[in-house]
């Protein structure tokens, strides 16, 4: 938990993704769509990512990714991000944040 933690709060948005999951790669698109360039932890790649991913599950995260942090708190997953910007305020987030200036 730790770790997950520490990598959440290095920057203003961190993705937690697998390299083979497609709602990650939409969710990261997204950000990028919106002028944000989140950093971006792929749990397959990574030597400590069967220990982040049940971490990120005892978040609430199921699936445990993709796992999105804004401003070191935690978000969601791809269902949590979709209903915030449908509803309009991840790009506030974003701004508060300041992952993105506009």
């Amino acid at each position: 938990m730790d770790r997950v933690r520490d990598l959440a709060s290095k920057k203003a948005c961190v993705v937690f993704t697998k390299s083979s999951c497609y709602m990650c790669h939409s969710i990261t698109q997204l950000f990028y769509e919106l002028g944000a360039s989140p950093a971006v932890h792929e749990l397959d790649n990574d030597a400590y990512g069967r220990e982040m991913e049940w971490a990120l599950r005892s978040l609430g995260c199921n699936p445990s990714v993709p796992a999105v942090f804004i401003g070191a708190k935690f978000v969601g997953s791809a269902k949590d991000v979709i209903s915030l910007h449908v509803d309009g305020s991840l790009k506030q987030k974003l701004k508060d944040a300041k992952a993105i200036w506009f």
